[in-house]
C-alpha cells in the first residue's frame, strides 16, 4: 500500500492585523483537514506583514516567544483540534536583544515538537532583515512527525544549498520553505531552486510565498506556490501568482525510497573531499 501524505500549504494577503490574520490561517486549515490533510505550513512570519522592506523598531511589537507565545499556543489548539502537523513561522523573541525569525513544528496531537531559526539573513533593499534578526543557531533539525520527517528552511535559506543537504542528510522525507518573495528580485529563480533541491537531496519540497502588496513597502509578492517530488515535478499546478490560495496535494513517500535507490545520490557523496567548502 502506498505511503502518502495528504499536505497542505497556504499562500496569503496581509488582512491588516495579526488577530484576522491568524483567523484566516485557522479557517484555511480547517478546510485542509476536511480535505483530509494531515499536514498544514504557512508563510514567512505568517502572522504579521513583511516588515522587513523597512528598518523601524516599531515592529519589534511583532514579536513573541517561541513556544510560548500566544500564536504558538493558539496553533497547538488548532493541531488537536484537526488532527494536522502545523508549521508555524513568526518573529521570536527569546530574550531581550535576542530574535529570529523561527518556524515552530507542531505536531498532530499539538506538542511543539520544536523549532527552525533561519541561518542566512538578507540585508538589502526590501529585504533588510539584519535590522531585525539574529542568525539562527540551533542547526538543522528534522522533527519525527505524525506523517513523517519534516524539516524547514525559511525563503533566503533556499539560496544555499548546504542547509538542504543537511537537512536530507538529517533524515527530511518533507521539507517546507516559508517565504516572502517578490517579482522583481528573484522571480526566475523561484522555479529553479527548490525543484533543484528537491533532486539533489532526494526528498519532497512545499514552497510557499506571499502574494499581494502590503503597507510596508512596494514589494509585489508573487504567490505561485507549489510541491515538488524528488524527481523535481511540481505535484499538481502552482498556485495563482495574484491571489490568496489554499493549496492541498498528495505526496507519495515511496517515491522517495526509490530515487534513492535509482539516483543514489546519498551513496555517491564525497565528505571525505569537501573539508574546502567549510573553509571562511
Amino acid at each position: 500500500m502506498a505511503n502518502v501524505v495528504r499536505a497542505a500549504l497556504v499562500q496569503a494577503t496581509w488582512t491588516g492585523d495579526t488577530e484576522s490574520m491568524v483567523a484566516k490561517h485557522e479557517e484555511h486549515a480547517r478546510e485542509a483537514a476536511r480535505q483530509g490533510a494531515k499536514i498544514i505550513g504557512f508563510q514567512e512570519v505568517f502572522n504579521a506583514p513583511y516588515f522587513c522592506q523597512v528598518q523601524e523598531p516599531e515592529h519589534y511589537r511583532w514579536a513573541e516567544p517561541v513556544p510560548d507565545g500566544p500564536t504558538t499556543r493558539r496553533m497547538q489548539e488548532l493541531a488537536r483540534e484537526t488532527g494536522m502537523v502545523i508549521v508555524v513561522p513568526v518573529f521570536e523573541v527569546e530574550q531581550s536583544g535576542f530574535y529570529y525569525n523561527t518556524a515552530a513544528v507542531i505536531d498532530a496531537d499539538g506538542t511543539v515538537l520544536g523549532k527552525y531559526r533561519k541561518h542566512h539573513i538578507p540585508q538589502v533593499k526590501g529585504f533588510w532583515e539584519k535590522y531585525y534578526f539574529k542568525p539562527g543557531n540551533i542547526g538543522w533539525p528534522v522533527f519525527d512527525t505524525a506523517v513523517g520527517k519534516v524539516g524547514v528552511y525559511i525563503c533566503y535559506d533556499r539560496h544555499f544549498p548546504e542547509g538542504w543537504r543537511q537537512l536530507g542528510l538529517n533524515g527530511a522525507q518533507l521539507v517546507y520553505n516559508p517565504s516572502a518573495t517578490h517579482r522583481g528580485l528573484s522571480s526566475h529563480l523561484w522555479q529553479l531552486e527548490q525543484p533543484a533541491a528537491a533532486v539533489a537531496n532526494e526528498y519532497f519540497v512545499a514552497a510557499i510565498n506571499r502574494v499581494g502588496v502590503e503597507e510596508y513597502g512596494d514589494n509585489d509578492f508573487y504567490g505561485t506556490s507549489y510541491f515538488v517530488d524528488p524527481r523535481g515535478r511540481f505535484v499538481g499546478e502552482t498556485a495563482s501568482d495574484k491571489a490568496e490560495e489554499l493549496v492541498v496535494r498528495d505526496l507519495d513517500f515511496d517515491l522517495i525510497e526509490e530515487v534513492r535507490q535509482q539516483w543514489a545520490f546519498y551513496r555517491d557523496r564525497r565528505p571525505d573531499a569537501y573539508e574546502g567548502l567549510v573553509q571562511p
